[in-house]
């Protein structure tokens, strides 16, 4: 389906003051023709009668757009065009709005609140009635923010992970949204959370040893915490390519949420805290060694003193004790000679 512009129907002011000085003629016609008992008066009486209760099915064609919106009309069940650009128009009065996702409500910037069918509640005298207000078929051409719920996913390595995109999108093609598919906002909700799945299923959540995110065949460092960037153009190129069929384009996808599931965070946790004292100690031992290699090394050029390979060890294991410790060293003064 081709997206197909009207364009030169902006002259719905001018169809309104046709409408209501035609009107105004009509209602001084009838009883002025019908006065006047004269064939000629008779008939425009009768004229203006027939004018009074068919002519306002011209008002029907009168269409008021603001900026960023679009309106497809249909006429008898065919495409007609649709309606671009903020203006006051006048199309054929027989042609009917259609947008089967106007009633469709997501989690998404402009769609938050508000019920499906608004229902406006009227009393009068303790008697309740209630109206059910149509939605508006409308189409918004500006940029929403889709805010999908977060998912729990396993991640290439079989853990579970709880992670939520926001993606940016827009409709550039409103015959496609209305016609290919059967409700655009549920579709690209739909697609969302599918290319979500695909695209986390690659990475690990943090970098492990010989996986590979990018298929080539070597095994890389991509993790879904520390390539957030790569994953999230990944995501968006995914959805670009599932929802070009609905007329939308996405303009950004960014990765809002990112967590291991509940069952497996605390196991996570311990993990990291693990790793993290291992690389720590690691550090020390390693900053411990080379102090003491210079304290020897100064001690024997400077001649302080002179010291045997046994004294060495002894000094080496004290100096590793005080240096490694987690407590502060409580030192112990030898005032008698060193043999």
């Amino acid at each position: 389906m081709k997206e197909r512009i009207i364009t030169t129907k902006k002259n719905g002011m001018a169809m309104l003051l046709f409408g209501i000085i035609s009107y105004i003629m009509a209602g001084a016609a009838v009883p002025g023709g019908f006065a006047s008992e004269t064939p000629a008066g008779t008939v425009i009486g009768i004229i203006g009668l027939v004018w009074m209760m068919v002519g306002w099915i011209i008002f029907l064609g009168l269409k008021v757009l603001k900026p960023q919106e679009a309106l497809v009309l249909t006429l008898f069940g065919k495409y007609y065009g649709t309606l671009k650009g903020d203006g006051f128009y006048w199309v054929n009065p027989f042609c009917t709005a259609f947008n089967p996702a106007a009633s469709t409500k997501l989690r998404q910037s402009g769609d938050v609140s508000g019920e499906a069918n608004p229902v406006v509640k009227l009393s009068t005298e303790g008697v309740t009635a209630s109206s059910a207000v149509l939605p508006d078929k409308k189409i918004s051409l500006k940029i929403m923010t889709l805010n999908n719920n977060k998912q729990k996913i396993n991640d290439c390595l079989g853990n579970p992970v709880e992670i939520g995109i926001a993606v940016m999108w827009k409709v550039t093609d409103t015959a496609k949204a209305v016609f290919e598919v059967d409700n655009y906002k549920e579709y690209l909700s739909l697609q969302c959370d599918t290319a979500l799945r695909n695209i986390v299923r690659l990475y690990p959540y943090d970098v492990a040893e010989n996986v590979d995110t990018t298929g080539d065949g070597v095994a890389d460092e991509g993790s879904l915490r520390g390539s957030s960037e790569i994953v999230a153009k990944r995501i968006r190129d995914e959805i670009q390519e599932r929802v070009e069929i609905a007329g939308i384009e996405i303009i950004e996808a960014r990765i809002t949420y990112l967590a291991y599931a509940p069952e497996i965070a605390a196991a996570m946790l311990q993990r990291q805290q693990a790793s993290a004292v291992v690389d720590a100690r690691k550090l020390i031992v390693d900053g411990a060694v080379g102090m003491v290699e210079m304290a020897l090394e100064q001690l024997s050029e400077k001649n302080v003193v002179d010291l045997d390979d046994e004294r060495k060890a002894a000094m080496v294991s004290n100096l590793l004790v005080v240096l490694c410790g987690n407590h502060d060293a409580q030192p112990v003064v030898n005032s008698g000679s060193i043999y």
